[in-house]
């Protein structure tokens, strides 16, 4: 099972490949651009879950 997590996850190495190759294909300038985006889109996520907790919550309290 630890190395099946190991596998999907990999290790220090295999990010650093992996940011190696994000730098190569998107450029240095894109790079922030993108993080920007995925934050923002986690950021919304977030958001909206509480959200429907809290609608959650006033119709069990109703």
């Amino acid at each position: 099972m630890n190395s099946a997590l190991f596998f999907l996850f990999g290790g220090g190495y295999e990010w650093i490949v992996v940011a190696v190759l994000a730098i190569l294909l998107f450029g240095g300038r894109k790079i922030p651009e993108l993080m920007k985006g995925i934050g923002g889109g986690i950021k919304e996520f977030k958001k909206a879950s509480k959200e429907e907790d809290k609608d959650k919550k006033e119709k069990i309290e109703e």
